[in-house]
């Protein structure tokens, strides 16, 4: 984490890709956020409402996962949860519609290359 106080959300976004810069760690939120999404439809459509209880749980064990294990960083939903959070589904919107490439590029993450 760093020591920097964020004001804003446009601000935080850079930092939540840079925290974010290996695929895998990404794959896993993708996972993650795909879960819930899918749960949410789930409970909705079928009236399953205890089913959104699940929400919270699908998504954080893939993206804790991922930050202990791959990324090896701390999640920023401890410091900025509602902002991480907002991130998270930005972050999956933009890898589906093929823009994540260039937010990730003015972020300053590097490409893996191979």
């Amino acid at each position: 984490m760093t020591d920097k106080t964020y004001q804003s959300f446009a601000e935080f976004w850079p930092f939540y890709l840079r925290e974010h810069s290996k695929p895998l760690t990404r794959a896993y939120h993708y996972i993650g956020t795909s879960i819930v999404i899918a749960i949410a439809a789930y409970a909705l459509l079928a009236g399953q409402w205890l089913w959104l209880l699940a929400m919270p749980v699908a998504g954080y064990f893939f993206a804790w996962l991922a930050h202990f294990t791959v990324e090896k960083n701390r999640p920023a939903t401890f410091t900025y949860p509602l902002w991480s959070l907002g991130a998270d589904f930005k972050m999956w919107w933009y890898a589906l519609t093929g823009r994540l490439g260039s937010e990730l590029e003015k972020a300053g993450v590097k490409p893996v290359k191979g």
